[in-house]
């Protein structure tokens, strides 16, 4: 008898199927989307609700490196150091996430995704039930900042490399940039109808950008809604949460890797006898 389980169909296929699809090494659009979804969800919620924790949001560099400009020129040092180590912070996450995802590639490519979220979800989970719930007030902004800027350019990166710098999570800037673009390209498309005679090229809005970018935005949206409230009234726990979302993503990825390593030693033992 057929197991309907394993061979699902329609909706019905298997969460760890869904989920390794999503990280999985080789990549299609749906798959990039969903991520994306995901990781934008997350980057929101520690985003906003880290504001409420270390009173800075970790994400934003433009306004990070804007505002170590104004404590130059205001000559507020302590201030400049702090900008200059969330900058650096944020640029380590992303060296880092790079590092793993080539590490991957050349040594073990199902991990070469893998291996960032998961890295992610552990800073997240130690942040959630270690760092910030016993961190003193006084070292809540001098560790908490570089530790949430870290993790936020580890995803962003990682997201950047997984979909060819088609989706940024944390970038919301570029989200709203990009489309604006595709509504005004929406708008000359609609008016242009209007001209029958323009025998030019048409003017089209790429209608599945514009729904993807709609939906990020959106995912960021909600997920800086759920983590401001989480912050608010729960506190810096709430990253635990954010990080089983993660550890739903790569836990069954990660059950594959293991049995796949198992049965290369039991192989290589074979081969030796």
């Amino acid at each position: 008898m057929t197991d309907q389980v394993t061979q699902p169909s329609g909706f019905g296929r298997s969460y760890k199927h869904v989920a390794r699809r999503i990280v999985a090494s080789r990549r299609d659009g749906m798959a990039d989307n969903q991520l994306g979804l995901v990781l934008t969800f997350v980057a929101g919620a520690v985003n906003a609700g880290g504001f409420f924790y270390v009173g800075q949001y970790t994400s934003h560099m433009s306004g990070i490196v804007a505002a170590i400009a104004d404590h130059v020129v205001l000559g507020l040092g302590d201030l400049v150091l702090a900008g200059l180590i969330a900058f650096g912070a944020f640029t380590l996450g992303a060296a880092t996430s790079a590092i793993l995802i080539n590490w991957g590639r050349r040594h073990y490519v199902s991990t070469q995704y893998v291996l960032p979220i998961s890295l992610e979800c552990v800073l997240l989970l130690v942040f959630g039930a270690l760092v910030g719930p016993t961190l003193p007030a006084s070292l809540v902004q001098p560790l908490g900042i570089p530790l949430l800027c870290f993790i936020m350019g580890l995803q962003n990166a990682t997201v950047t490399k997984i979909s060819g710098a088609r989706i940024r999570t944390t970038h919301v800037t570029g989200m709203v940039t990009d489309l604006g673009i595709e509504i005004g390209k929406f708008g000359y498309e609609l008016v242009g109808r209007f001209r029958p005679d323009d025998h030019r090229p048409p003017v089209a809005a790429d209608r599945p950008k514009l729904a993807l970018l709609s939906s990020l935005l959106g995912a960021f949206i909600c997920g800086g809604i759920v983590g401001a409230l989480g912050f608010s009234r729960i506190g810096p726990a709430v990253a635990t949460l954010l990080a089983l979302v993660l550890a739903a993503l790569v836990a069954p990825s990660w059950g594959e890797i293991l049995r796949h390593r198992r049965r290369l030693r039991r192989r290589q033992r074979r081969s030796r006898a």
